[in-house]
C-alpha cells in the first residue's frame, strides 16, 4: 500500500532562531526607549520615520541575517562613543562635551566620527588590495578574498559608526546645528560607500563568490579617494548648520534612498565592466581576439584615469594629489587588461554576471524612483514648485529614464551580455555626473553642495 506524506510548508515565524527573537526585542527595547526620551523634540513625521524604522530594521534582519550582528555591533561601538563624550562643563554640569574627542583615547584614535571614517578609508583600500591579490594567487586566492571581504565589513562598520557618532556630535556644537549626517558631499560620499558595500556584500553571500568584490571595490576606493582629496583641501569634515533648505525631515528620507541608486548603480557599472572583461578574454582564446579588439575596453580605461585631470580646473588644490590619483588608475587599468585571462578564471560565471547587473540596478531604479518623487514633494514644501527643471533635478531624471529603458529593453526585449554591459557602464558616466559634475559645473537651487 502506498503511503502520501504531507509535509507543510514551514511558517514565517516558526523560522525564526533564537537571535532573531533576541534581535528584535532588543530593536523594540531600544526604539521604545528612544521614543519615551526624545518624542517631544520630534515632530509627528520624525515620531512616526522612528516607530517604523523599528519593524523594518527586525524585517532586514531576519531577511539577511548579517545584519543582525552589524547592527548590534554598530549599536555597541557608538553608545561607547557617546558615552565617552559625557563630561561636565565648565561649570560642572554634567552633559556631553565635544573637546573630549581629543581627551578620550577611544574617541580620539577610533571612535570620534573623523577618526572612524579615516579608518574607514583605510580599511576600504586595504580590502581592495586583498581582493586583487586573491584574484591573481594560484594558491591562497580564497583565503586572499575572505580576508578583503571581512575587511569590507570591518570598513561598513566604522563607516556607520562614524555615521552614527557624526550626527550625536552635531547637536554637541549646538541645539540648532544638530542634523542627520547626509547634508553636504563629505556625508553622502561616506553614504555612498557604505551603501555601494553593504549591497555587494549581500551579493557576495547570496552567490557564494568573492571574485566581484576586486572590480566593485574600485569604485568604492575611487569614492574614498575623493572623501580624502576633499577632507584635506577644503576641510570638509567640519560639521556645519544646515541650510534653510535642507531643514526638513524629507531629507532624512530622500537623501539615502537617492544613494541606495547611486551606489547599486556604480556597482552594476563594475560588474559590468568584470563581464565585459570576461567575456573578451574568453573569446579571445578560444577565436585567438586580437589585442587591438580590446579597444573599447582600453579607452573606458583611458576615459577613467583622466577624469581627474579634467576635473582638474574645478577642484583646485591638491595637485601632486591628482597626479598619484592618475597614475594608479593608470596602473589598474592596465593591470586589468594585462591579466585579463587570470581574471576570467577567477570570475563567476557570466550568468551570475549578468543576473547580479540586472539585480542591482533593478534595486536601484526602485529606491531612485521613490527618492525622486519624495525631492519632489520636498520641493513643493521648500520652494513652491515639485519640479523647475533645476540642473541636479534634470540630471537626476535623465538617470531615471537611462535606467528605465535598460530595464525595459531587458524585460521586454529580453537584454542581455555584452550589449547591456556596455549600457550599464555608460550609465556610471551618466550617474557620476548627476551625483557630483552637476555639484562641481552647474549651479541652481543645488548650490548647497557645491564643491
Amino acid at each position: 500500500m502506498n503511503t502520501t506524506t504531507l509535509t507543510l510548508n514551514e511558517g514565517y515565524f516558526s523560522r525564526r532562531n533564537t537571535f532573531d527573537w533576541v534581535f528584535a526585542l532588543l530593536l523594540l527595547v531600544g526604539g521604545g526607549y528612544a521614543f519615551a526620551r526624545y518624542h517631544t523634540a520630534m515632530d509627528v513625521y520624525e515620531q512616526a520615520i522612528l516607530v517604523l524604522s523599528v519593524p523594518a530594521l527586525i524585517a532586514l534582519g531576519w531577511f539577511w541575517r548579517p545584519l543582525r550582528a552589524l547592527s548590534l555591533g554598530i549599536a555597541l561601538l557608538a553608545l561607547l562613543a557617546i558615552a565617552s563624550y559625557q563630561g561636565v562643563d565648565a561649570q560642572g554640569a554634567p552633559g556631553g562635551d565635544l573637546a573630549r574627542a581629543e581627551q578620550v583615547f577611544w574617541l580620539k584614535y577610533f571612535l570620534s566620527s573623523q577618526s572612524a571614517i579615516l579608518w574607514m578609508s583605510v580599511l576600504f583600500f586595504m580590502s581592495t588590495v586583498f581582493y586583487w591579490l586573491g584574484m591573481f594567487s594560484r594558491t591562497q586566492g580564497a583565503t586572499l578574498e575572505l580576508i578583503g571581504s571581512r575587511l569590507t565589513w570591518a570598513a561598513v562598520v566604522m563607516a556607520l559608526t562614524g555615521t552614527l557618532v557624526r550626527w550625536y556630535e552635531s547637536y554637541l556644537i549646538g541645539p540648532g546645528i544638530g542634523h542627520i549626517p547626509v547634508s553636504n558631499l563629505y556625508e553622502v560620499f561616506v553614504l555612498f560607500c557604505l551603501m555601494t558595500a553593504l549591497f555587494y556584500l549581500y551579493f557576495e553571500q547570496q552567490y557564494a563568490t568573492r571574485a566581484m568584490g576586486a572590480f566593485v571595490m574600485l569604485v568604492v576606493s575611487a569614492a574614498v579617494g575623493f572623501l580624502l582629496w576633499y577632507t584635506v583641501v577644503r576641510e570638509a569634515h567640519a560639521i556645519q548648520p544646515l541650510v534653510p533648505a535642507l531643514q526638513s525631515w524629507w531629507m532624512k528620507l530622500h537623501v539615502p534612498a537617492n544613494f541606495v541608486g547611486y551606489g547599486t548603480f556604480s556597482l552594476a557599472a563594475m560588474i559590468a565592466y568584470a563581464y565585459l572583461i570576461k567575456s573578451q578574454a574568453e573569446q579571445e582564446s578560444q577565436s585567438g581576439l586580437r589585442w587591438y579588439k580590446l579597444a573599447p575596453l582600453w579607452i573606458f580605461g583611458v576615459v577613467l584615469c583622466f577624469v581627474p585631470i579634467a576635473f582638474r580646473q574645478k577642484m583646485e588644490g591638491g595637485g601632486s594629489y591628482w597626479l598619484v590619483y592618475f597614475i594608479v588608475a593608470a596602473l589598474i587599468v592596465v593591470g586589468i587588461l594585462l591579466g585579463r585571462k587570470r581574471i576570467a578564471e577567477r570570475l563567476p560565471s557570466a550568468e551570475v554576471l549578468d543576473d547580479v547587473m540586472y539585480k542591482a540596478i533593478a534595486v536601484g531604479f526602485a529606491f531612485f524612483t521613490i527618492a525622486t518623487v519624495l525631492g519632489a514633494l520636498w520641493a513643493a514644501e521648500a520652494w513652491g514648485g515639485y519640479w523647475s527643471w533645476d540642473p541636479k533635478e534634470t540630471w537626476a531624471l535623465i538617470v531615471w529614464l537611462n535606467y528605465a529603458a535598460w530595464l525595459h529593453m531587458r524585460l521586454m526585449k529580453g537584454l542581455r551580455g555584452t550589449v547591456a554591459s556596455w549600457w550599464a557602464l555608460a550609465g556610471l558616466g551618466v550617474t557620476t555626473f548627476a551625483f557630483i559634475g552637476v555639484n562641481m559645473f552647474l549651479s541652481g537651487l543645488h548650490s548647497y553642495g557645491t564643491l
